[in-house]
């Protein structure tokens, strides 16, 4: 009888958990975009080949050399952990708010593919854009064709590329495909997938690049990873077990910042962060 309870009461459990990923979005959307009007900035929409993918900016833009593009981490993929979401818009965009606390340049967030979309920009949306193939060649093509619309609306030369948790993995991928990056900085970044499935025992991100690989088109580009020292999600040991695919003599900077976990206190502290995460211009 107990055993009869529990399973219904566990499927009750998915069926509301899957109303709420259902009704939603369109909350989650407004809520980002409500904050990101709060100051001063804008949602776009940048279509590229497979997808079209959303991304805020100043409501002023202002020409620059360089832009810094902050890219939003995996989102709500799933409900459980054996039920994918049907949309990955984030609860708490940790990447916009990040990016709407940055000050010293030009500044731009690019959400991930089927993130805030909906009607006919979900386009190419699949779930496994956002489940096993999130770090997929189409994912990275598609991020980096919208980076190159940021880059010509702000008359940029040079990137600096920024991503929260699964957007590290974005960052340090499209890095590795582009000339024109010259710092990555990742925030509690999925840099080796391969190490995180088997640290968390999860199934392996079957379709997905994994930026532990493309260590040599990375090793000349300036990095800095940080990690919380009580995140439980994005280890150290995740981190350590990328900055070990370069030589000795050519490893990224790996920072942990103590007290911090996979959500705080980034965005809190992210000012006081950015005075010696980012380079003088």
């Amino acid at each position: 009888m107990l055993t009869f309870f529990a399973g219904v009461l566990t499927s009750l459990l998915i069926l509301l958990l899957t109303a709420c990923s259902n009704i939603s979005p369109e909350i989650r959307r407004v809520h980002s975009e409500t904050k990101a009007a709060m100051q001063g900035w804008q949602m776009l929409h940048l279509p590229t080949t497979d997808f079209v993918l959303v991304a805020f900016v100043p409501n002023t833009t202002v020409l620059g050399k360089k832009l810094t593009v902050y890219i939003e981490g995996d989102g709500l993929a799933w409900i459980t952990p054996a039920l994918a979401s049907d949309d990955p818009t984030p609860r708490q965009a940790m990447g916009l708010e990040l990016a709407l606390q940055h000050s010293t340049s030009n500044a731009a967030y690019l959400a991930r593919p089927c993130q805030f979309v909906s009607g006919a920009a979900r386009r190419g949306c699949e779930v496994g854009y956002w489940t096993g193939q999130r770090f997929s060649p189409q994912v990275i093509a598609a991020s980096s064709q919208a980076i190159d619309a940021l880059k010509l609306r702000f008359g940029a030369k040079q990137l600096i590329l920024v991503g929260y948790s699964g957007g590290g993995a974005i960052a340090a991928l499209v890095a590795a495909r582009r000339s024109d990056v010259i710092r990555l900085v990742t925030v509690a970044g999925n840099l080796d997938h391969q190490a995180w499935t088997m640290q968390h025992q999860l199934a392996p991100l079957t379709g997905s690049l994994n930026p532990a690989d493309a260590w040599q088109a990375l090793q000349s580009i300036p990095q800095l990873h940080l990690i919380g020292g009580k995140d439980r999600n994005i280890t150290l040991e995740v981190a350590n077990a990328y900055r070990a695919r370069f030589p000795s003599d050519l490893q990224p900077e790996v920072r942990v910042i103590p007290n911090f976990d996979h959500r705080c206190c980034w965005a809190q502290q992210w000012p006081s962060i950015s005075e010696w995460a980012f380079p003088l211009n």
